[in-house]
């Protein structure tokens, strides 16, 4: 199978991992302090990457130099965690979910500026359409609230952190100097965690850890593991070997594996009208996954 092939699997299953967390997140959003349990997650799913490291023969030799690398990996990764969770206690997983899918825009154009990378002429219309339908499911596919540019405060503030996102994923192959995929998720978890627990350390000494509901434990361990420790992997693999712009249109599909999530959580389906910016992402993801690359300079 070709290095491209294996990116775009590693993009699928990053798609089906991530839309987990906005329906977990979502139930036990206002459970817990957002930044604490970011910092949590982020040592768990180092603990889990280190041992991945370990069975697969440890780290290699100067794997960790020039740390100051993964001081900016981490966090970049870490701002966009927060602001998810202190997002998801206002906005349904469904919307932002859409939000997320406007990350492959904004990952085009960071990618130009820290990489030369320039968009064909079909990727960029699907780029355009994607966020057409991610807007569409953000204003419930309510021209008014459009045009008023009605948009929730959670929507607003996960906005920010996919901002954060869109960074991250070109800055991931502009920091690389070699690294193996578990090597480099492994220093940007440490390196996030660490500078989350700095941040939070008076929130972590004042929670109440027995008190904490079982459904703050599971979203913990899923996040550490699934959509950290495993997303942060494919996500680091499919970005050194796809444009950014191909690798962050698999986002595409977290709306639609949302839903998925919503429905088997007995949440329900949303509204025809929404759906159909729903579908606008899915043609967009297909658009962008004809063989042509994005360009250089």
């Amino acid at each position: 199978m070709s290095p491209g092939a294996l990116g775009h699997l590693a993009m699928l299953a990053f798609s089906a991992l991530v839309a987990g967390s906005f329906s977990l997140g979502s139930i036990m959003a206002n459970d817990i302090d957002p930044a604490a349990f970011t910092a949590l997650r982020f040592l768990l799913a180092a603990v889990f990457v280190g041992a991945l490291a370990r069975m697969r023969g440890g780290f290699g030799k100067g794997s960790f130099t020039a740390p100051w690398r993964y001081a900016i990996l981490g966090g970049l990764f870490g701002i966009y965690f927060v602001l998810m969770f202190e997002g998801l206690k206002t906005a349904p997983p469904v919307s932002a979910a859409a939000v997320f899918t406007l990350v492959p825009l904004m990952a085009a154009g960071f990618a130009f500026v820290l990489l030369r990378q320039i968009l064909t002429a079909r990727m960029a219309a699907a780029l355009i359409i994607g966020a057409i339908g991610a807007l569409w499911v953000i204003f419930r596919a309510d021209l008014s609230a459009l045009l008023a540019f009605d948009i929730g405060r959670g929507e607003a503030i996960y906005f920010l952190g996919c901002v954060s996102h869109a960074i991250y994923t070109p800055m991931v192959r502009r920091l690389n100097r070699g690294e193996t995929a578990v090597t480099f998720t492994f220093g940007t978890v440490v390196a996030g965690g660490i500078l989350l627990v700095i941040y939070t350390w008076p929130e972590l000494a004042r929670i109440d850890w027995v008190a904490l509901p079982a459904r703050v434990w599971v979203a913990l361990f899923y996040t550490a593991f699934f959509a950290t420790a495993c997303t942060v992997v494919l996500l680091q693999f499919a970005t050194l070997r796809l444009p950014s712009a191909k690798v962050m249109a698999y986002t595409y599909l977290v709306p639609t594996w949302v839903i998925v999530w919503e429905i088997v959580l007995g949440n329900g389906v949303p509204r025809a009208l929404v759906l159909g910016g729903v579908a606008l992402t899915v043609l967009a993801l297909l658009m962008l996954l004809r063989d042509d690359e994005a360009k250089r300079v």
